[in-house]
């Protein structure tokens, strides 16, 4: 009559898709955290804190406390606060707020009055 459900981790990912895929969401920085190093991620980040190194998602967001020195890899990439370093991304929309020095490598780029830029910026095709 009463049964125990299965655990949901031991249970293997569906046909077609890999246990990454069914964990991808969206993974949140806090401003107290600091990190050195490498980040990879199959969802989304958003950063309120500080990232050293290199961050590869498919989505970013750099929150408006948020900084990041090093290379950025993403589908698209909103930045709100600092960004410093390289860019590689299909969508890059920097915010009022922003505050970027980077070499952006973009197939689209929306830039809001205010935003502060420096570097260079290549069209992707």
């Amino acid at each position: 009559m009463f049964s125990k459900p299965a655990d949901p981790l031991s249970s293997p990912p569906r046909s077609g898709q890999t246990p990454a895929q069914s964990n991808a969401g969206k993974s949140v920085l806090a401003s107290d955290l600091k990190i050195v190093g490498e980040i990879t991620s199959a969802g989304a980040v958003e950063v309120m804190g500080e990232i050293d190194g290199t961050l590869s998602a498919r989505n970013v967001t750099i929150g408006g406390e948020g900084r990041v020195k090093g290379s950025v890899q993403a589908e698209s990439i909103e930045v709100k606060g600092a960004l410093d370093g390289r860019v590689a991304t299909s969508g890059f929309t920097l915010r009022s707020t922003a505050k970027v020095e980077a070499d952006v490598t973009y197939a689209n780029l929306v830039i809001e009055s205010g935003a502060q830029i420096e570097g260079s910026f290549k069209l992707a095709r």
